[in-house]
């Protein structure tokens, strides 16, 4: 079978090969599925740069989450194995990665059967952007309606799937882009407001917003000055998540601007999240971000699509700022 392999850190598009390996082979409690979609998300680039919060061993083959076919089982107690018969189509998210091959072992606890009306190009982006947007929103900060929720990096496909959150939810969204053509476009998608720091301030277009308040919740996963600027539109009571670090820069902090107001800020991994989760709550989320894929509030819109041979090609366009899309590598 094939697989993107990388045998070194570095540039993604610059140290992924595609390689002839032996076909795996599952063991207990585990699954082999014939992969057909997985995306190009941020962790994926940031794992091949090494820049992760969790770096693989050497070789490695990159990819998160994907959906794919059950080919064979490993065999096992686990009750979901009965329900994964050879051909039942899942989507998965491995912490181990692998996604980015023709075939990949994956924990049966890992995957969640995927309906027929979601199409495969949802259903390869099942779990980590629709998991992240709903946890953060709902289970950690649990933004009540009518308040206002703070994002950065607003116009990726996560911040595009809290905008609709917020409309399904009753909480509105004030949202950070880089550019004013990203500005126009979110409002036009139903943000509830719109900060372009191209020349906009995010602390006192954030104040303006809340009749001089600041925000009690915000998500950023960009760091550096970006992130700087949110924790300065934070008001009284405020709390902070972050999620990612785009910008590749530390966030400066003023303590007095945490320590007036008991403002809070802290970090959140969806993998270490999902660690301290029981089953049967894992479980009512996966229903919860199926029926919401399905009435289009955690859809991912799907950009380029390119086959496994085309890997390089793949991880370049992923790494361009202002693409439209997410990025697919199609496996099947």
């Amino acid at each position: 079978m094939k697989a993107a392999i990388f045998d070194r850190f570095g540039v993604p598009e610059e140290v992924l090969q595609v390689r002839e390996v032996p076909l795996p082979e599952p063991g207990r409690n585990q699954v082999r599925l014939r992969m057909l979609a997985s995306p190009i998300n941020p962790s994926d680039l940031m794992t091949v740069r090494g820049e992760y919060g969790s770096r693989p061993t050497l070789p490695a083959t990159p990819g998160f989450e994907g959906v794919g076919v059950v080919d064979k089982s490993g065999g096992g107690l686990l009750p979901l194995l009965r329900r994964l018969k050879p051909g039942r189509r899942v989507a998965f998210s491995s912490t181990a990665g692998g996604a980015w091959a023709e075939f990949a072992i994956v924990s049966a606890r890992q995957l969640v059967p995927v309906p027929d009306d979601i199409p495969d190009e949802q259903a390869a982006s099942f779990f980590v952007n629709p998991a992240s947007a709903l946890v953060m929103t709902q289970y950690v900060l649990k933004v009540p309606p009518g308040e206002w929720l703070l994002q950065t990096a607003a116009g990726s496909a996560l911040g595009r799937m809290v905008i609709r959150l917020g409309k399904h939810f009753g909480f509105r969204t004030i949202n950070v882009v880089r550019r004013r053509e990203q500005a126009e476009e979110l409002s036009r998608a139903g943000a509830d407001a719109v900060i372009c720091t191209a020349d906009e301030s995010i602390p006192q277009r954030a104040r303006a917003l809340t009749e001089g308040r600041g925000v009690k919740y915000a998500i950023d996963p960009v760091g550096g000055e970006t992130g700087s600027a949110v924790i300065e539109a934070l008001g009284a009571g405020g709390r902070l998540l972050i999620y990612g670090t785009l910008s590749r820069e530390p966030i400066a902090i003023d303590p007095r601007l945490l320590i007036v107001g008991s403002k809070r800020v802290e970090g959140f991994w969806l993998s270490e999240w999902v660690r301290e989760q029981r089953v049967l709550k894992m479980l009512r989320l996966s229903r919860t971000i199926r029926d919401l894929m399905r009435a289009g509030i955690l859809t991912s819109e799907v950009g380029a699509t390119f086959p496994l041979d085309e890997v390089q090609k793949a991880v370049a366009q992923a790494a361009q700022a202002g693409r439209s899309g997410k990025v697919q590598l199609r496996l099947g």
